[in-house]
């Protein structure tokens, strides 16, 4: 997390009890940051609406206004029909949300509470990059992937280690935990300097431990890593979009970060 950012969060809690502590208190944590899209607008010092790519999960993406909303303390992140191809010429569009060179998170608790739409072809997620390396070297942390109407979300580990060397069992990179389905859900991921700890609902999917191994990769979790969610459409692992069930949200209630006391 960038300095600054993190000394006034923590003071602003301790000394004036503002809005940055309205959050309860979990034994042995400190809330250091938190976002309750409360306003009408996102704040854009903290989040940037994520650009269009060639990756599967990017290729929708919008900065299209159709595909965002403040509403009711969320963030509503949208997939739709594409209706005007002649301004852009794919056929669904898709909104999401990163801190990227904004807020970025290292060594504590991030929770999410969202409530997800489901639809042929939805894949909404919450994850988390390096804000200072590359892909795979610097890792991925899939805090919670959906997939059309699973009863389940996937919680996932990539890096170097697991996809370019394909070391995926030693240790085990991945899990799935149930969810309360069509209602909001706590997302959560721990990070330590020895582990990642994955839980939905306070429920533990999986831990993953830095290992002793002469393989490169195993574990770069201990950088600054930056959140992303987004509500994607379509691709190789979800499979193809039925636009009859369209349009397509995910909300988001708020995003908090811990420090251990």
């Amino acid at each position: 997390m960038k300095k600054s950012l993190l000394i006034f969060s923590v003071l602003a809690c301790i000394l004036f009890s503002t809005t940055y502590c309205t959050a309860p208190k979990k034994e042995g944590w400190q809330l250091v940051w938190e976002e309750n899209f409360d306003g009408t607008t996102l704040d854009t010092s903290r989040w940037s609406r994520i650009p269009r790519g060639t990756a599967d999960w990017q290729n929708y993406m919008s900065f299209s206004d159709s595909c965002y909303e403040m509403k009711d303390g969320n963030l509503v992140l949208k997939g739709i029909v594409n209706n005007d191809l002649q301004s852009d010429t794919v056929p669904f569009l898709t909104g999401g949300v990163w801190t990227k060179d904004k807020v970025s998170f290292k060594n504590g608790r991030i929770e999410i509470r969202a409530k997800l739409g489901e639809a042929t072809g939805a894949w909404p997620a919450i994850w988390m990059l390096s804000q200072n390396e590359g892909w795979p070297m610097g890792g991925e942390i899939d805090i919670m992937e959906h997939l059309n109407f699973d009863s389940i979300v996937y919680q996932t580990v990539h890096t170097h280690y697991t996809y370019d060397l394909e070391i995926k069992d030693n240790p085990v990179n991945g899990g799935t935990n149930l969810l309360n389905r069509n209602d909001y859900n706590i997302y959560a991921l721990e990070i330590n300097a020895d582990s990642l700890v994955f839980f939905v609902n306070d429920s533990r999917t999986f831990a993953y431990p830095r290992i002793e191994t002469d393989k490169e990769g195993q574990y770069p979790f201990d950088d600054d890593f930056f959140l992303l969610i987004d509500m994607q459409l379509g691709g190789s692992w979800v499979g193809g979009v039925d636009p009859k069930d369209l349009p397509v949200d995910m909300k988001i209630d708020w995003v908090r970060f811990y420090q251990k006391q």
